[in-house]
């Protein structure tokens, strides 16, 4: 889906791994691409890329550029840039996305709405605002 060239990009700053057997419940805001193979309820910001790995389970709002979904998504996501539902992804919930990027892989599943906007808030999705560091959004 990415080329090498913007695989090296993303993974060159920061790199935010929850692991399997690992459960959250809160906010996570990542800098860099955020993967997650445990279980995460609440809200996640990653700037570059988010992961759910094949055993990932995720119950939030998610605002990211790219993603690739291989576990099971439940939510809304804000993402600027490609969307991937692989083979073994399960994605329930709202898209908002600025154009039409999203692929879905043979056996995978979108269940939902796939919103296209061109609201300036999906195009700025990854970026993490300096106020929303200091303060929790809402």
């Amino acid at each position: 889906m990415f080329s090498k060239k913007d695989g090296e990009n993303v993974m060159s700053k920061t790199l935010t791994i929850i692991a399997e057997g690992v459960q959250i419940e809160g906010k996570i805001i990542s800098q860099g691409s955020t993967r997650v193979d445990g279980i995460v309820n609440g809200e996640i910001i990653s700037d570059k890329e988010f992961i759910v790995g094949k055993e990932g389970k995720i119950k939030a709002t998610v605002r990211t550029a790219n993603a690739i979904i291989s576990g099971n998504f439940e939510g809304e996501m804000i993402a600027s840039g490609e969307v991937e539902i692989t083979s073994t992804g399960r994605f329930i919930g709202k898209l908002f996305q600025k154009e039409a990027l999203l692929t879905i892989s043979k056996g995978g599943l979108f269940k939902g709405e796939s919103i296209i906007s061109d609201n300036k808030e999906i195009s700025k999705a990854a970026s993490v605002q300096k106020d929303e560091k200091k303060e929790p959004i809402g």
